[in-house]
This record gives structure tokens, C-alpha cells and sequence, in this order.
């Protein structure tokens, strides 16, 4: 059974037949959410506190 799910993750999907001739197909499930969507580091700095940052950063231009 798992190296059929492997092979369905590799391949995209994976067909079953039967004897009888049924035929069955085994495709992973589609991830939700984007796969852009990354947890950040944690850095240990409040949201205040980068903003800060930034804000002095500028005041040099």
C-alpha cells in the first residue's frame, strides 16, 4: 500500500484494475492554502519594535 501512494504522489495519480475490469484511481489530495504562504523566523522583536527600526533607518535619508 505505501509504495502505491508513492507512486501516486510521483506520478500524479495511480490506476487500479481488477480482474473484472474495474478500474480505480488513487490521486493525492491537493494541499490547501498557497505554497507561497511560509511562516516567518522568529527574530524575537516585537512588530514595535521593527517598525521602530525601520523608522530610524529612514530618518538617516
Amino acid at each position: 500500500m505505501a509504495r502505491l501512494l508513492d507512486q501516486a504522489v510521483k506520478e500524479g495519480e495511480m490506476k487500479i484494475k481488477w480482474k473484472d475490469g474495474q478500474t480505480f484511481v488513487v490521486r493525492p489530495e491537493q494541499k490547501k492554502g498557497s505554497p507561497l504562504a511560509v511562516g516567518g523566523p522568529d527574530i524575537g522583536l516585537t512588530t514595535d519594535e521593527i517598525v521602530a527600526f525601520i523608522r530610524e533607518g529612514r530618518k538617516e535619508f
